[in-house]
């Protein structure tokens, strides 16, 4: 498992704004059913798409401002929770992949905040968001060996992995969670006027709900440095 969740200081730098919020779920299985939660959430989401489209939400602008501020197109490289949304906006449900999966992509969807999960078992060391010299090694879902460009914003361990690339577009297949995961890291960012108080709401539901799904699991707040 990670023994520490942080974040570079050039990364706290340029993005002063940002807010995040970590938890650690130990004991977790592939059995369990999240439905009544994910209905809970997808509720959320559908209410507030009716209202407005997920580009117009504060949430996805200011992601798209930081996209453009590291030179990526938004609308190319869109952030998890913006993904998330057009196509549930568009096909009306997200694929089953694994319950606790399931459940992090309906809160994403309620809140429109990225939120990454990792099988800890795949991450070496410490976990840190920061600029990517290059060299660091990324498996994509298909098993290509990819390797970010110089200056993107990366998850990284200490063994040089980048367990995400371009921050919150697109995650590894290393570090997915699988059947076999017991063990994940939860990571919420939002880096919107309202981001603190939405990160603590978006974590306290989640706990609510992993609490509920798994009620053996043992939850951990990790505050990132």
């Amino acid at each position: 498992m990670p023994t520490q969740f942080r974040y570079a200081p050039e990364i706290r730098h340029q993005f002063p704004q940002l807010c995040s919020r970590t938890l650690l779920v130990d004991g977790i299985n592939a059995k369990s059913d999240a439905s009544i939660e994910i209905a809970r959430l997808n509720a959320i989401a559908d209410k507030r798409l009716v209202a407005a489209s997920e580009g117009e939400f504060p949430e996805i602008q200011a992601w798209r401002r930081a996209f453009a501020a590291m030179g990526l197109k938004p609308t190319q490289y869109r952030c998890a929770s913006e993904a998330l949304l057009r196509r549930y906006r568009k096909e009306g449900s997200l694929p089953t992949l694994h319950p606790l999966i399931d459940l992090c992509n309906a809160a994403s969807l309620a809140f429109a905040i990225p939120v990454a999960v990792f099988d800890t078992s795949k991450i070496m060391g410490t976990m840190t968001v920061r600029f990517a010299r290059g060299d660091e090694t990324y498996e994509s879902f298909s098993g290509d060996i990819e390797h970010p460009e110089a200056g993107e914003v990366i998850f990284a361990d200490d063994d040089g992995r980048a367990h995400a690339r371009r921050w919150t577009n697109r995650q590894s297949g290393w570090s997915a969670v699988r059947s076999t995961t017991a063990q994940a890291l939860v990571v919420t960012e939002a880096l919107h006027e309202m981001g603190d108080e939405d990160t603590a709401a978006l974590t306290s539901s989640l706990a609510a709900a992993l609490s509920a799904i798994w009620p053996a699991a043992a939850l951990t707040r990790m505050e990132p440095v």
